[in-house]
C-alpha cells in the first residue's frame, strides 16, 4: 500500500514490547533530517502516540494516516523543514 522510498526508516512495532514502543520511535524520529520522514506500522490507532508528538514536539512534526486498520495501522511521520535537532530525556 505505501512506497518505502518516501520514508527514511520504517519502524514496525506490532512485535515490540509496548513499553519500548515510544522511546523506539521518538529515538528514530529524533534522527531525521528535516523534511525527511518515517514509517510507523502498528495493530491499532497510534492516537495516543500523537498526543505525545503534540505535547513534545509540536511544530516539529507532521502525521499522515496512510492506513487505518482495522487491524493494521500506517502512518507517516515526517520531520517539518527548518525542525531543530531535538535533545529528549529518556522515558517517553
Amino acid at each position: 500500500m505505501s512506497n518505502n522510498a518516501n520514508y527514511t526508516s520504517t519502524v514496525d512495532v506490532r512485535s515490540i514490547v509496548p513499553r519500548e514502543r515510544h522511546p523506539l520511535i521518538f529515538g528514530t524520529f529524533d534522527a531525521l533530517a528535516p523534511g525527511e520522514a518515517l514509517l510507523l506500522i502498528n495493530d491499532h490507532d497510534p492516537k495516543p502516540l500523537f498526543y505525545q508528538f503534540q505535547a513534545e514536539a509540536e511544530g516539529e512534526f507532521t502525521w499522515d494516516y496512510i492506513e487505518r486498520g482495522p487491524e493494521v495501522w500506517q502512518v507517516r511521520i515526517g520531520k517539518a523543514d527548518g525542525a531543530a535537532p531535538v535533545q529528549r530525556a529518556c522515558g517517553h
